[in-house]
């Protein structure tokens, strides 16, 4: 009976006496019954009907026998499917018994899989289902299940054994030989680049990499190793295309995490190489830029491991390895280290030629006329580009570090070289366009490598006699690029310009400056200013004084002479000044005295000497030409070109001033000399004119002056403030649009007064100085971030000053209650996060003054206050409660009294005190969760500060022209 029941195949078998069955199969029971069960088991296995019973069997059976015995029937059914002998039943079922096997499978996988006692002791059962789940799969991909790929990967992300299982799927021989080739690179490319980003641990990464390994196999046979990838990207169509994508995708996500792991054995080396090798290959393909990235990280990780040989413990910090170092260990990190670098050497050759043969371009400069007509240089920027620049720039300096030899870092071989070759190159090429080009690469690299020039003098002078050619060809841009190149060299190797050099009768200067009016013939003015800046600075490390002077004198004969003469005109008729051909021309002058200034410093005293008196009343009469053409010919007259053109030559004026001053030594004669005759001219003319005919140069020359002199200056202060102060007001606190200039200017006037002649500014009024803090205040209100900025430094510096003043206490009355209402204003005001520094340490400085014991005088006024406070911390505890509590209504009272406390205890650690602030200005729902890099700019800037002193320490990274340091030749 029991037999007949089992054999019953057309209801739910009954599972109890299947098992019974079974154990009696495997001895459980005697021989005649060992023989009934085995001849009941073959009868259900030849039954076409039993894989029906199959599910039922799995959910039911509680013998690990039975359910080996019911998948060997799926696995029978699902081979004679594929043999063709009952070739249609799969499809012919039901959707709801396909999709629930399907499930069902899949679920017991999963959950023997997530559990690592389950996964290790059942797992040939594991197993099983994994071939009867590809066998469905056969039947169900790809129309009605196309998701198996990504549902794989899901699965994978939540263990580390369900990963090994997944893996352990994707090695199936009978799923490599079922799908079409190009479907399962790419399917299995997909599961192993978003498991790749995963990391279970070291089981786990020795399970990925076997699975590397077998794909590795499988990939040499679909794209073999020696396979133009570019050209075959160009040709492929958009499936072959993809693949390649998702390979670059998938060796950076592996590499990233798993290399550790290729290294750490024999066997896996060749796969890892065979692996960067292709990866190389990619990467000179268009769109792979996430090549480039992986390529920086990696070479940069070998960098830092490389440059930290001289420092064990941070090598090991990196390796993780415990402290402190056994001498042994330490020799056996820098042996480790060393083997790597020898692992790596051919791929590493084999980048740098990469990075040399896709390297992106630098930022491009264009040279344009702005609107008052100066020639000025823009930069255009491609940013994409650009960053992909610096990315392989970096990975280049990198590289180069690593094996100087093979990136050919003798700058010698390597400079010749190029330098001649392009040179033969220019005298071979035929028309101007293809010279130009050539041009600007010799320029370019020159340009790059001072020290080189340094150390060959014959060279240099070889390159600078080709610039001087350069100087001649009117080809748009090689003109300019000609003087820049000889500015960037001359600054460099200023010292070999003014030394007699050997098998040489004179220093060069000296033989630049004989033919001077040739060299400078074909040059535009804006160009000749770079020229002579050059010479200023070959002129400037003369040591001595006698040749310095000549040279100066000689260098200064042309526009000397060109200034006599107008001069002399105006002597005659003060109307030839008018002359707007002799505007531009005493322009032009000026310009290049300040570019000679700038480089010459206290050396120009002599020159300016000679010019600055008859400057002063060309500047004077030109300033008396503007204001009467703006009072006669309204607002509309200060923007005609004439008007334009007279305020050039003020401006340029009181620039070359302010250049000298400024770049001369601290040297309090030469402030004698300048500054006095200076008051009437500049200063006086400044107060006297129209708005609109004041120039704001004005402000920051006399800032500059007090910055430079200091508190020489305090008895000149008086008559500055009196010129400026007042009609300044007028015009900038009307709104916040007009006279942008004057604003940021004026403020930093006020920044030097505040910091360097304080005592002038006791010495003011009550009404003085109230107009003083009033604008003050005014500009940390202003929108206007430079402006808020300067007027909050200038807040700072009046508190720190009038605090240590004898008036401390007047000052502080009057003015520290509004203070603090107008800083919390702009606090809490959205429009003024970037000042978040400032206004922390404003706070600060009053509450700590607040709990000093320096206020000796009750802050709060008596005749509105009934009552006395025990001290000044109470009042100004209470009157903050009360001025936030009114401003946050949505607050508690609770809550802003936790807020003020806060602030009076960590009023002394300013970190504390900085976060306490942040936490409240995100509590009061003024300032968002999310957007808040403002309160974290000054810790984003001590970031970017670290990291540049990180490139700093890297040689290469920062270029050399960016350094900005004064490279003293020997």
């Amino acid at each position: 009976m029991a037999a007949e029941k089992l054999r019953d195949l057309s209801q739910p078998m009954d599972v109890a006496l299947l098992d019974a069955t079974v154990a009696a199969f495997y001895g459980t029971g005697s021989k005649e019954e060992r023989t009934a069960a085995d001849q009941i088991l073959r009868d259900l296995q030849n039954n076409p009907d039993m894989w029906l019973q199959v599910v039922h069997i799995l959910q039911n059976s509680k013998n690990l026998n039975t359910k080996f015995f019911a998948l060997q029937n799926l696995v029978l059914f699902t081979s004679v499917v594929l043999e063709g002998v009952i070739k249609y039943r799969w499809n012919a079922l039901p959707v709801e018994q396909r999709d629930g096997m399907k499930n069902y499978i899949s679920e017991v996988i999963v959950q023997l899989s997530s559990n690592e006692t389950s996964f290790r002791e059942e797992r040939l059962y594991v197993n099983k289902l994994n071939i009867i789940l590809v066998q469905i799969l056969k039947h169900e991909w790809p129309a009605r299940w196309r998701s198996f790929i990504p549902d794989l990967v899901a699965a994978a992300k939540t263990s580390e054994t369900i990963c090994e299982n997944c893996m352990a799927i994707l090695k199936l021989e009978t799923l490599l030989k079922f799908f079409p080739m190009p479907s399962y690179r790419n399917l299995t490319l997909q599961c192993l680049t978003e498991v790749g980003a995963l990391n279970f641990g070291d089981f786990y990464n020795v399970q990925y990499v076997n699975m590397y390994n077998v794909f590795m196999v499988q990939l040499q046979t679909i794209l073999p190793p020696t396979t133009n990838i570019p050209e075959a990207y160009a040709h492929g169509n958009s499936e072959e295309q993809a693949f390649i994508q998702n390979l670059a995708l998938f060796f950076t996500s592996f590499f990233k995490f798993h290399i550790r792991v290729l290294e750490s054995t024999q066997e896996n080396i060749s796969a890892l190489l065979m692996g960067l090798e292709y990866l190389i290959n990619i990467s000179y393909v268009d769109e792979t830029e996430v090549c480039l990235d992986y390529w920086n990280s990696f070479v940069l990780e070998l960098f830092d491991a490389h440059n930290n040989l001289e420092n064990p413990a941070v090598t090991a910090n990196m390796m993780g390895l415990p402290m402190p170092l056994l001498p042994s260990v330490v020799d056996g990190i820098g042996a480790q280290l060393l083997q790597r670098r020898q692992l790596y050497a051919v791929p590493l050759s084999k980048l740098r030629m990469l990075m040399i043969c896709r390297m992106a371009k630098p930022e491009e400069v264009l040279i344009v006329e702005d609107e008052n007509g100066n020639i000025v240089r823009e930069t255009m920027k491609d940013n994409d580009v650009l960053v992909q620049y610096k990315i392989m720039r970096e990975t280049l300096i990198y590289l180069s570090h690593l094996d100087h030899e093979d990136t050919e870092k003798q700058e010698n071989r390597f400079l010749v070289m190029v330098i001649r070759d392009l040179l033969n190159l220019c005298e071979m090429t035929k028309g101007k366009d293809n010279k130009a080009v050539i041009a600007s690469n010799i320029m370019y690299v020159v340009g790059q490598y001072p020290r080189f020039l340094r150390a060959h003098w014959k060279f240099l002078k070889t390159v600078v006699n080709k610039l001087f050619e350069f100087m001649h060809e009117t080809h748009p841009g090689v003109q300019d690029m000609a003087c820049d190149t000889f500015l960037k060299i001359v600054q460099k190797c200023k010292r070999k310009f003014v030394i007699v050099q050997v098998g040489e009768n004179e220093p060069f200067v000296s033989e630049l400056l004989s033919g001077l009016a040739t060299t400078v013939a074909d040059l535009e003015p804006h160009q000749i200013h770079t020229f002579y800046e050059s010479v200023g600075h070959m002129i400037q490390a003369e040591s001595d004084v006698q040749k310095r002077e000549e040279y100066l004198q000689r260098l200064m004969l042309l526009p000397n002479q060109k200034w006599s003469e107008i001069i002399a005109q105006a002597r005659q008729s003060v109307d030839f000044l008018k002359d707007q051909d002799v505007i531009r021309t005493v322009l032009n002058i000026l310009q290049t005295n300040t570019s000679v200034a700038s480089a010459l410093g206290t050396f120009f005293l002599s020159q300016i000497s000679v010019i600055f008196l008859d400057m002063l009343n060309v500047y004077k009469m030109y300033s008396e030409l503007i204001s009467s053409s703006i009072s006669s010919g309204g607002p509309f007259a200060s923007k005609t070109s004439y008007v334009k053109l007279l305020r050039s030559v003020k401006r340029e004026t009181l620039k070359l001033i302010e250049t000298f001053l400024d770049k001369a030594e601290d040297q309090p004669q030469i402030g004698k000399q300048f500054v006095p005759p200076m008051m009437d001219p500049v200063l006086g003319d400044y107060a006297r004119n129209v708005p609109d005919a004041r120039e704001s140069e004005v402000l920051s020359l006399f800032a500059t002056i007090i910055n430079k002199y200091k508190g020489a200056m305090i008895d000149d202060v008086p008559r500055i403030f009196e010129a400026i102060f007042q009609c300044t007001l007028e015009m900038i606190t009307k709104n916040f649009e007009d006279y942008p200039e004057h604003r940021l200017k004026f403020f930093s006037l006020l920044r030097a007064i505040a910091t360097h002649c304080f005592p002038a500014l006791i010495r003011l009024s009550s009404q003085q100085l109230k107009l003083v803090m009033d604008s003050i205040i005014w500009a940390f209100r202003h929108t206007e971030r430079n402006i808020a900025e300067t007027g909050l430094n200038l807040l700072l510096e009046m508190l720190k000053n009038f605090q240590a003043s004898e008036f401390c206490n007047q000052f502080y009355r009057t003015y520290f209650v509004t203070i603090e209402q107008e800083i919390f204003a702009v606090l809490t005001d959205t429009f003024h996060k970037p000042g978040f520094k400032l206004h922390v340490l404003v706070l600060q400085h009053l509450f700590c003054l607040v709990e000093s014991g320096l206020l000796t005088e009750p802050l709060w006024d008596a005749a509105t206050i009934p009552y006395p406070y025990p001290n000044n911390a109470m009042f100004v505890r209470e009157y903050t409660i009360k001025l936030l509590g009114t401003s946050f209504p949505n607050m508690t009272a609770a809550e802003v009294t936790q807020f003020v406390d806060g602030l009076l205890e960590s009023r002394n650690d300013l970190s504390t005190f900085k976060n306490h602030i942040r936490d409240f200005l995100v509590q009061s729902k003024e300032f968002s969760a999310q957007d808040n890099k403002d309160l974290y700019a000054e810790e984003a800037a001590a970031q970017r500060e670290r990291e540049r002193q990180r490139m700093l320490s890297i040689p290469g990274l920062i270029a050399p022209n960016e350094i900005q340091d004064e490279m003293v030749d020997s």
